[in-house]
C-alpha cells in the first residue's frame, strides 16, 4: 500500500505552472472528464466513474490540505450509490427502467437548497478555521457544501442542478491554482465547459419529454 501511495503522488508531470502534476491528480482528471461528460449524456457509468474519482481526489485533496473537500468526496461516494439506483430505477410511475426524467426544482427544494448552502458553508468554515490548519476555509467550506446540494439534484434530476455546479466551477478554478494544483484547476475549467454542455443537452432533452410535476406540487405541500 505504501509502494503505491508513494507511486500516486510522485510526479506524472514535473512542472505545470510552477508546480509539480501528480499521478494521481491525473487520474483525478481523466475520471473527472469521464463522469462529467457521463452526467451530461445521461449515461449510468457516470455513477462508477464518479466513485472511482472520488477515491482519486480523497488522496490528492488530503495532500493539499483541502480538509473540506477531502470529507465531501467521501460523502461523494456515499451519494453516488443512491444515486446509481436511484436513475437505474426510474421514475416510480413507470415499469420501465433508467428511465428517470428531468424535473425543474420546486420553490421548497430552491429554498431548502439555498438555506443548507448558506448555513452549511458558515458552519464548515468555521469548523475549518478553529479546528485545522486550512489556508482556504471559506471556498473550501463552500465548495463543499453547494456540492452537496448539487449532488442531490444530480441524483434527482433536477434540471437546476447545472447552475449550482457552474457556480462552484467558478469558485473552484481559482482555489485549486492557489494550492498549487494545476491541473485540477484545468480540469475545472473543462468542468464548466461540460456544465454548460449539459445544461444544453439536458435543455434539449427536457423539450421531448412529458413535462414532470413536482411532487410538492402534486400534493399540494
Amino acid at each position: 500500500m505504501t509502494t503505491l501511495l508513494d507511486w500516486m503522488n510522485s510526479a506524472a508531470i514535473p512542472n505545470l505552472f510552477g508546480s509539480p502534476v501528480s499521478w494521481i491528480e491525473v487520474i483525478g482528471f481523466v475520471t473527472g472528464a469521464a463522469c462529467v461528460y457521463g452526467v451530461a449524456r445521461q449515461k449510468l457509468w457516470n455513477w462508477p466513474v464518479g466513485i472511482l474519482n472520488n477515491l482519486a481526489f480523497i488522496v490528492l485533496f488530503l495532500g493539499a490540505g483541502l480538509y473540506g473537500e477531502t470529507v465531501l468526496q467521501v460523502i461523494f461516494a456515499a451519494v453516488a450509490v443512491y444515486g446509481w439506483y436511484n436513475w437505474v430505477r426510474g421514475s416510480a410511475d413507470t415499469d420501465n427502467k433508467n428511465d428517470l426524467r428531468i424535473r425543474d426544482a420546486a420553490v421548497k427544494e430552491i429554498l431548502l437548497g439555498v438555506g443548507a448552502t448558506l448555513a452549511g458553508t458558515a458552519a464548515v468554515a468555521l469548523v475549518l478555521t478553529h479546528g485545522t490548519d486550512s489556508q482556504v476555509p471559506w471556498p473550501d467550506a463552500f465548495v463543499l457544501t453547494a456540492s452537496l446540494v448539487a449532488t442531490y439534484g444530480q441524483a434527482k434530476k433536477i434540471f437546476q442542478h447545472w447552475y449550482v455546479w457552474i457556480l462552484i466551477d467558478v469558485v473552484s478554478i481559482p482555489l485549486y491554482f492557489s494550492r498549487g494544483l494545476a491541473l485540477t484547476a484545468i480540469l475545472y475549467v473543462g468542468f464548466l465547459a461540460l456544465c454548460i454542455y449539459g445544461l444544453i443537452d439536458w435543455k434539449r432533452a427536457r423539450s421531448t419529454e412529458t413535462p414532470v410535476i413536482p411532487e410538492t406540487i402534486k400534493t399540494g405541500a
